[in-house]
């Protein structure tokens, strides 16, 4: 269990900078604005490790010899990618309107990634569906909280929240390869 909730917790992190930016952009809380951030990336990034647990579930036999490897290199591009973004332009100058469209756009965009992480699922041996609900839960409760932290000022928090995700995918992907590799 402690797996999946810091799985949840690292794929989390970019939805929360991407609500900071929310916060940002809005200048002022608005309870129901961030009812509805943190609802539809919980939603997406809950959902979104099914589609990817699934493609593993049905490559099988095919790649269970490599497959440590696989879920390796995917959550290392998924951590490096994070890590890279943090060094970048802030979300809030990304997102030109806060409309319900940029936000469906936007958490599609940030569960990408836990899609590839749904591969590991099977790799953890973590129940897929336990998995979805933590993920889901744990990003509302930030992507909620991100909209907060936001509106009061906390932009800076937004590239430490996505290298901390970055670090933590990257140790989950090594520790995947190093169970299967050398003991």
């Amino acid at each position: 269990m402690f797996e999946v909730i810091l799985l949840a917790f690292a794929l989390s992190m970019d939805a929360f900078a991407v609500s900071i930016g929310i916060g940002v952009k809005t200048k002022e809380f608005n309870k129901n604005l961030a009812i509805k951030v943190a609802v539809l990336f919980g939603f997406f990034q809950g959902i979104m490790p099914l589609f990817g647990y699934l493609a593993s579930v049905g490559l099988g036999t095919f790649i269970e010899s490599f497959a440590h490897w696989i879920a390796f290199l995917l959550l290392s591009l998924i951590g490096s990618k994070m890590l890279y973004d943090s060094f970048g332009e802030n979300t809030e100058e990304e997102i030109s309107a806060v409309t319900d469209k940029v936000l469906l756009l936007l958490a599609i965009a940030t569960s990408i990634d836990a899609m590839a992480a749904g591969f590991t699922l099977e790799l953890l041996d973590l129940n897929p569906f336990v998995s979805m609900i933590v993920i889901g839960i744990v990003t509302y409760i930030f992507s909620y909280i991100g909209v907060y932290v936001g509106t009061k000022g906390g932009g800076a928090y937004e590239d430490k929240a996505e290298k901390i995700g970055g670090v933590v995918l990257i140790g989950i992907g090594l520790k995947i390869l190093l169970e299967n590799t050398i003991f």
